[in-house]
């Protein structure tokens, strides 16, 4: 009795050799040694046949290939259809569109005024479409990189609006800045739920690029408003912030609206001392710091001083969510008192960085020009605009491969 081992099983259950099957079988029962030199020339005709093609391929990875071939196909095939039975059932608005997600390698942004911000956003800016929150304490430039960012999308040629909930705006300090007043839509302080209402359909009517929102601590909800000063009433401004983003969130979807909330910090009752030191927590609830998708913190590291006078502050601004590129990067900052932030300072020390103004001891070489202070060559860049325009404009496409 002769005994076949898996693979001689296998080998006659194979398709191709329904043929010569029965010549085998019959072979086996006969107990010749004439069946194993059967069995070894067909294998070598299978092997043949299995690798008789001029590139190299084998059929098995030929029809392996075809089937992936069809399977793709028939899955193209049904990704339309589904696509068309969105656009029957929800409106063309609602169709799912690969080219809407996919149109452009680079998210539209809008500068923060600060090329070394830019850089440690790693986008060159902040996106558009997308809520920002800007936290940190008090007198620590808040404002100010707001309104730089209002100044670089009027460049651009959009409308922007300015909601004081505050009530701190100076005008005149803000045209000192660069900003176009005329052209700024402007908010007095109101209830908490008209604001919102105003982001809300701003933000719907797509019309708008910035809208800065100064500041969240400060909005005030309508409960709040009617009782009396000493009385109890339940805080609310938590759920309605929850509430309120909801909707807007939706409608930044269909718009190209960058909202920045203004928040200041708070140091937390409930948390437990670590290191000598209370957490802070930012006001308004939870909810903005998870609909954000950039949150930067701004410290104060110092003074500015020209001749023992005190011209600004030295502030940190650090990265601490970032949805469109690595967080936790930082960027040191100067900022003038009445000017805003030092744009030349910072164009200046990045161009001798990348090569773009060379720098030889304390002296500064700019198209041609000779300075020998720091003071000096940033004074000229400052004078002279289309220099600066230049540096500004090398330096974008050197750094993120494109320009705003």
């Amino acid at each position: 009795m002769i005994f076949l081992t898996s693979s001689c099983a296998w080998f006659l259950r194979f398709d191709g050799f329904r043929g010569s099957r029965s010549l085998l079988l019959s072979s086996l029962q006969a107990g010749n040694r004439k069946a194993v030199a059967c069995i070894r020339m067909h294998a070598c005709s299978f092997s043949s046949s299995v690798e008789g093609f001029p590139d190299g391929s084998s059929r098995c990875e030929l029809g392996r290939k075809t089937f992936n071939d069809v399977k793709t196909a028939e899955k193209d095939t049904a990704l339309r259809l589904a696509l068309s039975r969105l656009a029957g059932d929800f409106g063309r608005e609602s169709m799912l569109s690969l080219q809407r997600f996919f149109v452009s390698r680079h998210a539209p942004v809008i500068s923060t005024g600060s090329l070394k911000l830019d850089l440690a956003l790693g986008i060159g800016g902040l996106p558009k479409g997308r809520i920002v929150e800007i936290y940190g304490q008090e007198a620590s430039g808040k404002t100010t990189l707001a309104l730089h960012i209002i100044k670089e999308a009027q460049k651009l040629g959009g409308y922007c609006a300015y909601l004081d909930v505050e009530n701190a705006m100076n005008p005149s300090l803000a045209e000192s800045m660069g900003i176009n007043v005329d052209n700024l839509l402007i908010s007095p302080p109101d209830s908490a739920e008209n604001l919102l209402s105003m982001v809300h359909t701003l933000t719907k009517s797509g019309s708008m690029d910035v809208i800065v929102v100064d500041s969240v601590a400060a909005l005030v909800p309508r409960r709040e408003l009617d009782v009396v000063i000493g009385g109890t009433y339940q805080d609310v401004q938590s759920q309605l912030m929850a509430q309120a983003l909801r909707k807007i969130h939706y409608s930044l979807c269909w718009s190209g609206t960058l909202i920045i909330f203004v928040n200041q910090i708070r140091s937390s009752l409930k948390s437990s001392h670590v290191f000598g030191r209370l957490d802070e927590v930012t006001c308004g609830g939870n909810a903005l710091r998870f609909y954000a998708a950039v949150r930067l913190r701004i410290m104060r590291t110092g003074l500015l001083k020209t001749e023992d006078k005190v011209t600004g502050l030295g502030v940190c601004v650090q990265v601490v969510k970032n949805k469109l590129a690595s967080a936790t990067k930082k960027a040191d900052l100067g900022i003038r008192f009445g000017r805003g932030i030092c744009f030349e300072s910072e164009v200046l020390e990045l161009a001798c960085e990348h090569g773009v103004i060379w720098k030889k001891g304390s002296k500064y070489i700019i198209e041609g020009e000779v300075f020998n202070t720091k003071e000096e060559a940033e004074q000229y860049m400052a004078a002279n605009s289309e220099v600066l325009e230049r540096t500004v404009s090398f330096l974008r496409k050197h750094l993120f491969d494109w320009e705003i």
